[in-house]
């Protein structure tokens, strides 16, 4: 928290951004500024609040109108798809009335500019005329690619363009098959104009611009290219959470699973203050679950235990019953499905006890996604410890689980429902292992690997332990070494077959597959490349990597 000059009130450290506009009054343009940044961090609760306040020192501020009716709408993440009804009628009708009273207040011409091409973005106060609204966001994007061409030195017209312009295929921008863009994504002239941005002293030092270029970048075919950006953007925004995690988007894509726990922890740091002052009953939940979410998913990727198990339980006790069960927005549908991240740390550490004497929810319908997960669970334990009628019945329990989770229950881009399919074929896998079917454990790991990589693109990806290190790992225990070599080198991103974001480079778990794969081939000279790498990441490992998977007992030494 830091204290800004001119005003006796602590206020978080946003750092050195400033846009100045037409108001006589510094008060005004400082809640302004503020405004500014919490939107470019995707606070847009918090943005709306500091443009309030603008508009409360100088109500005939334009801009600052414009800003809250910014703000209210659609962006990267919440889409017009994911409103609610109640959600959609406010903002809608928040939005044209702030930009009706805006196009009469004070401003200059760039700022009128923005009003304008902001009004194309809500041509009606219908919250279910979709084509409409649709018609509204190639408008929009088609304004502010005008007005970047307008005025091409203002970086926040240029960041602002490449936000509309991302936001018509949010989360598709690239064909990750292919590395092409994606169907309709105009992600390319996006990317012109981050990248021009970019060239500029001012564009390297801004949030917007660097946040977006993440974006941008991720799921490309190269996330490797926005790794300067991520650099920049690291603890420029001191008490944004949001953007102290984003450069864990690219990190965790290069195998930088060290500094994506460090950026996550950063900001679940400064998100601990940000409930302090605001409370945990506000859409920003939804990020910070996001980032402890991160820290599990790249902690395991370094078999990190310690970091993965202490994020997991933090965010557990995080989504308690008061915030799951508001209604609008649908908190349950959008945060229930990271209580069990715990169970995946489990299974990954291969903690077989503590994952059968796992307890259940008590509310089974409030935490439908949080029980089938933990039927999972424990059927993967008695699978490992020989126990298969049991694990049969967790199966069973499982399937019936699944059938009390709602179409509307999500994991980011991913339905409940999508990613416990992986869940059930890995349990069918382990399950079918254990009783010595061994062509139809395979099968069904193949199939977890074929449900695995078609999830929808995600950053954390949907599924928390890549299917290939369990079947790369049984390969192997049954000698099949040929083809696990194949799986592990797939999975490090040494050979083209997997997508880019389906390859996870320097993972210690397929590191070590890998390695023996080699040793075992005689394949010697490979071998000692890749026995140094695996020396430098199990160096940071907190457990004994002894297989990819500890489903491998012979390995595991069970």
């Amino acid at each position: 928290m830091s204290v800004s000059l001119g005003d006796a009130e602590p206020y978080y450290d946003l750092g050195s951004y400033r846009r100045p506009t037409e108001t006589p009054t510094p008060a005004a343009q400082m809640w302004f500024d503020r405004g500014m940044v919490w939107s470019y961090a995707f606070n847009h609760e918090e943005a709306i609040r500091c443009f309030d306040r603008a508009l409360e020192i100088d109500p005939d501020m334009a801009i600052a109108r414009w800003g809250v009716a910014y703000a209210v709408g659609p962006n990267y993440n919440k889409t017009w798809e994911a409103f609610d009804p109640v959600d959609m009628a406010a903002s809608l009708a928040r939005a044209r009335m702030e930009l009706g009273l805006a196009a009469s207040s004070r401003g200059s011409a760039v700022e009128f500019g923005l009003i304008e091409a902001l009004q194309t973005r809500f041509p009606t106060d219908d919250p279910n005329d979709t084509e409409a609204l649709d018609a509204g966001a190639a408008a929009y994007a088609d304004a502010m690619a005008a007005l970047a061409k307008a005025y091409p030195d203002d970086i926040d017209v240029l960041a602002l363009a490449a936000d509309a312009l991302v936001n018509l295929t949010a989360w598709a921008l690239w064909d990750t098959s292919t590395g092409e863009p994606a169907p309709n994504s105009r992600v390319v002239e996006a990317k012109k104009i981050l990248d021009d941005a970019l060239a500029t002293p001012v564009g390297r030092e801004h949030p917007g611009i660097l946040h977006l270029y993440v974006h941008t970048m991720e799921m490309s075919a190269s996330p490797q290219d926005a790794l300067p950006a991520a650099d920049l953007l690291r603890g420029l925004v001191p008490d944004a959470g949001h953007l102290q995690h984003m450069p864990s988007h690219i990190d965790v894509l290069c195998g930088n699973y060290r500094d994506s726990v460090v950026s996550n922890q950063a900001a679940v740091s400064v998100d601990r203050r940000f409930v302090e002052r605001e409370g945990p009953l506000n859409f920003y939940s939804l990020y910070r679950a996001h980032n402890l979410h991160f820290i599990v998913y790249s902690a395991m990727f370094e078999g990190n235990s310690r970091a993965a198990f202490a994020a997991a339980e933090e965010l557990a006790d995080q989504l308690t019953p008061s915030i799951l069960a508001i209604e609008s927005p649908p908190m349950a549908d959008w945060l229930e499905a990271f209580v069990p991240l715990r169970t995946h740390v489990l299974v990954r550490f291969g903690r077989w006890d503590e994952l059968i004497a796992q307890p259940l929810p008590a509310d089974l319908d409030l935490y439908c996604s949080t029980a089938a997960t933990v039927h999972y669970g424990r059927g993967v334990a008695h699978a490992a410890k020989g126990n298969t009628t049991q694990a049969r019945a967790e199966r069973d329990a499982f399937t019936a689980a699944c059938a009390r989770i709602p179409d509307t229950r999500y994991l980011f881009n991913n339905t409940v429902a999508d990613i416990l399919a992986v869940a059930g074929s890995m349990l069918d896998g382990e399950i079918a292992y254990r009783t010595g079917d061994y062509d139809g454990s395979f099968a069904h790991l193949r199939r977890a690997i074929e449900l695995d990589d078609a999830l929808p693109y995600d950053e954390p990806w949907g599924w928390m332990q890549p299917t290939r290190h369990a079947y790369g790992a049984l390969l192997l225990e049954q000698g099949h070494v040929e083809e696990a070599t194949q799986v592990y080198a797939a999975d490090l991103g040494l050979d083209p077959t997997l997508a880019r974001p389906c390859q996870h480079p320097g993972n210690v778990w397929s590191l070590h597959g890998y390695h023996e794969c080699l040793q075992r081939l005689g394949r010697t000279s490979e071998a000692v490349i890749i026995g140094q790498q695996l020396a430098l990441a199990q160096a940071r490992a907190d457990v004994p990597i002894r297989a990819s998977c500890a489903c491998r007992l012979e390995a595991a030494g069970a």
